[in-house]
């Protein structure tokens, strides 16, 4: 079986050898993963996805609201984008040595490049995001009993992050928009897939070990981390 409908959910089912427990997961853009331990018969997967409905329902419908708050932003004199949690207002002018800057509490483009600002801002976020992520990791790795082989960022499309072959860890450039703490947990929760590549019960006691009030975090970010896409 690599689906599994009930009522109007659709499942897309995922068995591993290395999967000990049935888990729900509602990814980033409202599709619904099963993952399964190769043994477990069809009928237990119907019956865990009967149980589980309403909770789906309910992360479907946090996803929902936060999709129709997104609102895309322009590259005009005075629009807020995200930079760590807090917003900067954008500064069109006629000249300036970069295209993009930080200046003074406001974001600087030269009004020439503002046609693509996207672009240009991407590339700036891109740049600031690698050695900040690139920090944290290098702060959690004792404590944690990883050695991550590199950091990469880049468009991962609906995923935060995601942990590479050759234990490389990958994070999207949107996470730097994100707040620190909020970011900070995306990096501990990658970390820890180093260890468990499923989420396992000890997969989340690992993220627990490294940051006690993981179950915060993790929740900001599903309820208000699709906030930050409107870029």
């Amino acid at each position: 079986m690599n689906t599994l409908t009930v009522n109007d959910l659709r499942f897309e089912v995922r068995r591993s050898a290395q999967r000990r427990v049935l888990e729900i997961t509602v990814d980033r853009g409202g599709e619904l993963i099963m993952s399964a331990p190769p043994e477990v018969p069809d009928a237990q997967l119907l019956e865990f996805a009967q149980r589980k409905r309403m909770w789906v329902y309910k992360q479907l419908a946090k996803k929902e609201a936060s999709t129709h708050e997104v609102r895309r932003k322009q590259f005009t004199e005075g629009e807020g984008f995200a930079y760590l949690g807090r917003n900067y207002r954008l500064r069109l002018v006629h000249e300036s040595d970069a295209a993009v800057k930080l200046v003074s509490g406001r974001f600087v483009m030269p009004k020439l490049l503002a046609r693509d600002g996207r672009e240009h801002l991407i590339r700036w976020y891109c740049e600031r995001a690698k050695p900040w992520l690139a920090g944290k990791v290098e702060e959690y790795a004792a404590r944690m009993e990883v050695s991550p082989a590199g950091v990469r960022v880049q468009d991962l499309g609906y995923r935060w992050g995601s942990c590479g072959k050759g234990d490389l860890l990958y994070f999207h450039w949107k996470t730097i928009l994100l707040p620190a703490r909020i970011a900070e947990y995306v990096v501990v929760h990658e970390m820890a897939h180093l260890h468990e590549p499923h989420h396992t019960p000890e997969f989340w006691r690992r993220v627990e070990r490294a940051m006690p009030d993981y179950e915060r975090r993790k929740d900001w970010l599903a309820e208000r981390g699709m906030q930050v896409e409107g870029l």
